[in-house]
């Protein structure tokens, strides 16, 4: 089996590539822009097998993306690919809409004239908007996506389901919701709360840091979207959920206990415009369809993540220089 990869450089699809070439025979393509959150270092481990190959292309470059497609002719794709960090799509809204729609439908396109047959599309729990207590919301909830990321992924999840609908295509969308893990690009809350504690600097909370997430350990993600992969129906939406949710103050809370940091490195700023309040799934439908069900609990996932962050110190100072940007010409300029 051959399969294309979307966004295969950043930190789910990197954890998605390093276990697909580990537990299976595939051959898995990645392409990946390289924006400021794709980083080769995370696919070290599988750079050099005859299995594994990179291309640098963006989803939204119609030309590239057809010509990959039809060369490659995989039996699936699997589109990781977005703009993902909510902050930086209120401060500039245009990224995740070139990226996250219109590189969308670049894919689709592709996937549809070339016959691919299987497309899976990842998307998230932040098209459903904030929920409150104690709902939860399956995959027939309305999407009420608050900021322009999720907006994008909202009308990217529609697009692709449209393409079942009207196209017959094999198309099947997945919603997570937060991930957390090794390699993952230091903005995010757990990542950036675990790097500043190690370095005993100031942990930025914002508003009264009452935000509830459910969390879920990426590799759980990851072997959630192979169930999905294997044994999901076409044009139908899974959840993916870790079953754990928490205000991010209590997993600061945890976050420092098990770091060994004091509490008074919490420092509270101002929330950001429109911060969605609860976010909650339901994963029966992939649980009762598939059998998948996550198999790291929250505590366990957060202490390897910690140490995962404290024994790559010189991986996070590579990424908070941009210093990592530099693999690809140390480790690619010279290839074929």
């Amino acid at each position: 089996m051959k399969i294309l990869v979307t966004g295969g450089a950043g930190f789910i699809g990197s954890a998605f590539v390093r276990l697909v070439m580990a537990e299976t025979g595939w051959e898995v393509v990645n392409l990946d822009k390289l924006t400021y959150a794709g980083n080769l270092e995370n696919l070290a481990e599988v750079e050099s097998s005859g299995r594994y190959r990179f291309v640098q292309g963006d989803i939204a470059d119609q030309a590239a993306v057809g010509a990959l497609v039809a060369e490659t002719k995989p039996d699936a794709i699997v589109h990781f690919a977005a703009e993902s960090h909510v902050d930086r799509s209120i401060i500039s809204p245009e990224p995740v809409i070139q990226t996250n729609l219109l590189g969308t439908f670049r894919l689709l396109e592709a996937a549809r004239l070339n016959n691919v047959p299987r497309f899976v599309h990842v998307s998230t729990d932040e098209v459903y908007g904030s929920l409150p207590a104690p709902e939860e919301a399956t995959e027939k909830f309305p999407l009420q996506p608050s900021s322009p990321y999720s907006a994008s992924k909202a009308g990217s999840d529609m697009l692709a389901l449209s393409y079942f609908v009207t196209f017959r295509m094999p198309v099947v969308v997945t919603r997570a919701s937060n991930n957390y893990g090794p390699y993952q690009f230091p903005e995010k809350l757990i990542p950036l709360m675990i790097a500043n504690a190690l370095e005993d600097r100031p942990l930025p909370v914002y508003g009264d840091g009452m935000q509830i997430r459910d969390w879920l350990y990426v590799d759980d993600h990851c072997r959630g979207i192979l169930a999905v992969l294997d044994k999901g129906r076409a044009g139908e939406i899974y959840n993916i959920g870790g079953n754990r949710s928490l205000p991010n103050l209590d997993v600061i809370h945890k976050l420092l206990a098990l770091a060994g940091k004091p509490e008074s490195l919490i420092q509270y700023v101002k929330d950001r415009p429109g911060h969605d309040r609860r976010y909650a799934l339901s994963s029966e439908k992939i649980l009762r369809e598939t059998g998948w069900r996550p198999k790291v609990d929250f505590e366990t996932g957060l202490a390897r993540t910690i140490d995962w962050y404290r024994a790559n110190a010189p991986w996070v100072a590579r990424v908070r220089s941009g210093e990592y940007r530099n693999y690809y010409e140390r480790n690619y300029a010279n290839r074929v």
